[in-house]
């Protein structure tokens, strides 16, 4: 995999906001008395610990330069505590995708009820999409999918990426058809967009240009524009142009 080097911020950045959970402050229960944790709470508070700070180092430094030693330092727990949850590398790199790829599966679902017309829907699966594809941890999950495939024929992260990958291109289609898209056409231009997308992605290996990214996906919510005024009215649109 590549090492970080211009983009390292800006992929830190994504990786972060995909993994980070929103925390809110009782006051209440600021003030209140300290209950003892169970061993559970432990158990899940010290793995939540290394996953955070496994998602941290893998931003910074990519597959290559990522050291389990780094992550149980960083999380502040001992190397025992961090084999128990996570024996090697690549065990804890997987939890991390997954750990990941759930909390983009959450965001996305928000971004897709939020979502009015048509050209929202498109703008914010096009940014949806940027911000996962155009993530470290994707390439990542590639290079350890097609590792473990040359290994034994199976892989965990294509499982992974199926249990949370498929649920979100079904919220986003859900979407499309809501903001008008006729319901023939939402699931090609949903599979279009994010192929789109990924290819981009995974072009920056050899040519990062994110200027003409960013042109090419204007470009893109333009056609679909024209290509939908495009299209010949429904039954129900034909009656209700004529009822107004």
């Amino acid at each position: 995999m590549k090492s970080f080097g211009q983009d390292s911020l800006a992929d830190r950045s994504i990786l972060l906001t995909m993994a980070s959970t929103p925390v809110t402050v009782d006051a209440a229960a600021d003030t209140a008395p300290k209950q003892r944790r169970t061993q559970a709470q432990r158990t899940e508070d010290t793995r939540r610990k290394i996953l955070d700070a496994a998602v941290d180092l893998l931003a910074i430094k990519g597959y290559a330069g990522f050291r389990t030693a780094d992550v149980a330092e960083v999380a502040g727990v001992s190397r025992g505590a961090q084999t128990h949850h996570f024996p090697s590398k690549d065990d804890l790199v997987v939890a991390v995708v997954e750990h990941v790829f759930q909390r983009a599966t959450e965001q996305a679902r928000t971004r897709a009820h939020k979502a009015r017309s048509v050209d929202d829907a498109i703008k914010a699966l096009l940014d949806d999409s940027q911000e996962f594809f155009f993530s470290e941890l994707f390439l990542i999950a590639i290079d350890l999918a097609i590792q473990n495939r040359m290994k034994d024929g199976t892989t965990d992260v294509g499982q992974i990426s199926a249990a949370t990958r498929l649920p979100v291109e079904q919220n986003w289609l859900a979407a499309l058809i809501e903001s008008g898209v006729p319901k023939n056409v939402a699931d090609d231009l949903l599979w279009l967009t994010i192929s789109i997308v990924r290819g981009l992605a995974v072009r920056r290996l050899w040519q990062h240009d994110a200027p003409r990214f960013k042109r090419l996906f204007k470009l893109w919510r333009e056609m679909v524009t024209t290509y939908l005024a495009s299209l010949p009215a429904t039954p129900s649109e034909s009656r209700s142009r004529r009822s107004s």
